[in-house]
């Protein structure tokens, strides 16, 4: 599918949900990253971000721009919105990871 994206001139992948099938952020990064942008990607909105620890959700960001971010398009955010019921310090652990990162270009 991806390939047919971008034979249309598709730029930008949004969402990057790393935890569906065939969404690995390094093997999308690897084979589409030259052709394809991609927005999200931040963490796991439906495991992490709600259910994990702060930390979970600073390691969970700092993987995902490694291995998103190296040359470029990287849009950081979360992939879907966030859901009521995530705890705020985790949606705060999010975003100051995200800033601790930012000088990942």
């Amino acid at each position: 599918m991806m390939t047919s994206l971008i034979e249309i001139d598709v730029d930008i992948l949004n969402p990057v949900q790393t935890s569906a099938d065939n969404m690995d952020g390094a093997e999308l990064k690897a084979e589409f990253g030259a052709d394809l942008a991609f927005w999200g990607g931040s963490l796991d909105c439906q495991k992490t971000l709600p259910f994990g620890t702060e930390e979970e959700v600073a390691q969970e960001v700092a993987e995902h721009i490694r291995t998103l971010a190296p040359g470029g398009g990287y849009v950081f955010a979360p992939v879907h919105n966030i859901q009521a019921g995530v705890p705020v310090e985790n949606v705060i652990a999010m975003y100051d990871a995200a800033l601790s990162q930012a000088s990942y270009a």
